[in-house]
């Protein structure tokens, strides 16, 4: 990523547009299903009006025992979606039209806010403080009401169609009773339901649609950047357990997550998949819109390395998994990018390089262009910074790139792995013990007894 320095751009628009109104929120439930809208008025000057749909399931409970107990997660989910139209401006003042948030909630959202824009904030080199940098006003004072709901013990999986939801599909899905979501399917995604044994009709699906304004606006010179997008997603995963009487939520972040980006910062691409986002999400949910709910991440006891070991077995996925953003839209592997070299590298050590290049179409590590250099080098920790992407620790891949060395022995090597043992990253890694790194198990995680058990079991299968 290329830094800018945006920070005149930031107070001069700060200046012109001083405030950002929720306006309302419009939902309906009909024969197709749920239908939501909402209305971001921008200074009087533009008006957003983002929206999403989900199609009607035979896992949805009946209306009459959903439909007066939308409100709250509803004006959340619009809370969270005002982030991507918000950051257009950074207006100063935030005015809440539909109801009423309480001090502690004002704090919540803008802790949220201030740390998952923290690499908008770097990488167009704005200085704010958390405390300062937006105010909150309400419109009403009517808090949106908590509800109490009956739910059951099954379990919602958010699956995004890469190898760590994958994971927990396979270990969770014939164990318990459990509904894959997707938000805007794709290829991918779909396909690895299809994988776990799913069919569509028992998946919990959003179709959500930005407002095409925003999209104008950033081609017109207007603020861009990252957005916390597990943030959003948690609020999704709550209303669909609010839709299904589903207690659990079951996330596939890794304790990877927790690595800042920016070392010595707290400056982390991955902040809404960190351990500190997810105990404070557990706690803002069960006091203000649901009790009950259990929001946790089943992977977060592992690492990338056992996670690739683990995924390395369920070999239905191989063929289908994605994990690049930038063939997203395309169901494909680019093959040119941070998040790309990263997978391959992680799973190398797991799986043979024939299986490696049926699924990446090529040897990575055989790149020798300038902008893949770049990239293994952030990974591997031997650039400044790491990439903003979703991608392990520095830790975690030159202990990977060590095991793949010992494994090619005598051979030649390709181009980046070849670069890698002439550096100093390799004489610091070398003689660490690879098998001890797979047999870790960490203890900052939210998971019950119960769902550890499943993890361990498979782990020592």
């Amino acid at each position: 990523m290329v830094k800018s320095n945006r920070q005149a751009k930031f107070l001069e628009l700060r200046l012109e547009f001083p405030f950002f109104a929720f306006e309302k929120q419009e939902y309906s439930l009909s024969k197709a299903g749920l239908h939501v809208q909402y209305t971001f008025n921008l200074s009087d000057r533009y008006y957003f009006k983002p929206s999403f749909f989900i199609p009607r399931k035979s896992c949805f409970l009946p209306d009459a025992s959903i439909a007066g107990k939308l409100d709250n997660i509803l004006f959340n989910i619009g809370m969270i979606e005002l982030i991507s139209y918000w950051k257009v401006t950074c207006s100063p003042t935030v005015i809440l039209y539909p109801f009423a948030i309480s001090p502690e909630q004002v704090a919540w959202w803008k802790k949220l806010y201030f740390h998952g824009l923290g690499e908008f904030f770097y990488l167009n080199s704005i200085t704010e403080k958390e405390e300062s940098f937006m105010q909150v006003k309400m419109a009403s004072g009517k808090l949106p009401p908590v509800a109490g709901f009956l739910l059951s013990d099954g379990v919602i999986i958010p699956v995004g169609g890469g190898k760590d939801s994958s994971v927990t599909l396979e270990i969770l899905g014939p164990q318990r009773d459990c509904i894959p979501l997707i938000m805007n399917p794709r290829g991918a995604s779909l396909e690895t339901i299809f994988a776990g044994g799913y069919r569509r009709d028992e998946c919990f699906e959003i179709i959500r649609t930005l407002d095409p304004l925003l999209l104008k606006l950033n081609e017109e010179g207007f603020l861009n950047g990252h957005t916390p997008f597990s943030a959003l997603l948690a609020f999704y995963t709550t209303l669909a357990s609010i839709m299904t009487s589903r207690r659990h939520v079951a996330l596939s972040n890794e304790s990877s997550a927790n690595e800042a980006t920016i070392e010595g910062t707290t400056i982390n691409h991955q902040y809404s998949k960190s351990l500190v986002f997810e105990g404070d999400y557990r706690k803002y949910v069960n006091e203000s819109i649901a009790p009950g709910i259990n929001y946790f991440s089943f992977l977060r006891p592992l690492n990338e390395l056992q996670i690739a070991s683990l995924f390395s077995g369920f070999t239905a996925y191989h063929k289908v998994f994605r994990s690049c953003n930038v063939g997203s839209k395309t169901d494909s592997w680019c093959g040119r990018c941070a998040k790309c070299l990263f997978t391959y590298i992680i799973l190398s050590p797991f799986l043979t390089q024939e299986k490696l290049i049926a699924i990446f179409g090529k040897n990575l590590l055989d790149a020798n262009d300038p902008e893949m250099k770049l990239y293994f080098d952030q990974l591997a920790g031997i650039a400044h910074e790491k990439p903003f992407d979703c991608v392990g620790t520095i830790n975690e891949v030159n202990l990977a790139l060590c095991e793949i060395l010992r494994r090619h022995g005598q051979e030649e090597l390709p181009a980046l792995l070849a670069w890698y043992r002439s550096s100093s990253q390799y004489d610091q890694y070398r003689d660490l013990d690879f098998r001890d790194a797979l047999s870790q198990i960490g203890r900052d995680h939210f998971l019950l007894p119960e769902f550890m058990i499943l993890l361990s079991d498979v782990r020592n299968a």
